[in-house]
């Protein structure tokens, strides 16, 4: 007689343990995949994930993101989304840090990967924060260009102003590529290009490697040098200067001074004034 293998359990006891010994794939809270990675230096890159069909937010607001921890709880940390609010996916930039809890591990996803993203945009970089003017300063270090990559793209920002300055400083040449590539793609593209046409200047400095135009934000503004390179009368006017600010908060409390100089009053949602600053940003 031939001994056949049972193909299955026989009763609903052996069945349950079964399935208790298959192991089940981890699936993160609020997932999304990654759909596209991009190493711009050693130091920064910049990665785009799904969107989460209920999630609608305001050019320049940030959400929650990030891995689970080694103590399987979601280490979560804030990022500007870099990608407008019309846009299919979501993007953002981001720092290395080696020792860094969550970016020494971030930094390492690829396309396929699931990240927590937490759909609950807030943030102060936003146009409803500021009131009605003709020239808009973005003044940003670092990764903090990301969430005017976001104002930048969206057509509101060219609606309510004449003109959009974008400063942007770096150490080195190769952390502007981010912001560089993106602007001079603006004019040519088929979906903002009409919007953009000659509103939007770009004034990039580095503090560290030898470039075209050099020194700190702060340092270019007070001493009048930014003016004079943009081919601006020195100074700005609470009448029609409008700012926001996304650095370190050194960076961002020294701004916050010279703005206040020229008479400029800081805005919120809840009462718009002439200037705002991200708080969340860290970097």
């Amino acid at each position: 007689m031939v001994r056949r293998d049972r193909a299955r359990p026989t009763n609903a006891r052996e069945q349950t343990l079964t399935e208790q010994s298959v192991p089940k794939a981890p699936t993160l809270p609020d997932a999304q995949t990654v759909t596209h990675v991009k190493h711009w230096t050693d130091r920064l890159f910049s990665f785009r994930v799904t969107r989460p069909r209920s999630l609608r937010f305001r050019s320049g607001e940030f959400v929650m993101i990030g891995l689970m921890g080694d103590n399987g709880k979601p280490l979560l940390r804030a990022y500007s989304i870099a990608s407008p609010s019309w846009a299919d996916e979501l993007e953002f930039y981001s720092i290395k840090v080696a020792d860094g809890p969550l970016t020494s591990r971030l930094q390492h996803i690829q396309e396929g990967d699931q990240i927590i993203l937490r759909p609950k945009p807030v943030g102060t970089l936003v146009l409803d924060a500021l009131l009605p003017g003709k020239r808009l300063w973005m003044l940003a270090t670092g990764t903090g260009i990301a969430p005017f990559a976001s104002l930048m793209r969206d057509p509101e920002t060219y609606e309510h102003y004449d003109e959009v300055i974008m400063m942007h400083t770096c150490r080195e040449v190769a952390e502007l590529e981010y912001g560089r590539q993106l602007i001079e793609s603006l004019p040519a593209d088929p979906l903002i290009g009409e919007f953009v046409g000659d509103k939007l200047r770009y004034y990039p400095t580095t503090t560290r490697e030898e470039s075209a135009s050099m020194g700190r934000i702060t340092d270019n503004l007070s001493s009048g040098k930014a003016f004079d390179d943009l081919g601006l009368a020195r100074g700005m006017s609470p009448e029609t200067d409008r700012a926001m600010v996304c650095g370190s908060l050194d960076f961002n409390m020294d701004v916050k001074a010279i703005l206040e100089g020229y008479g400029l009053r800081e805005g919120a949602n809840s009462e718009p004034a002439e200037y705002v600053v991200e708080k969340a940003f860290v970097g």
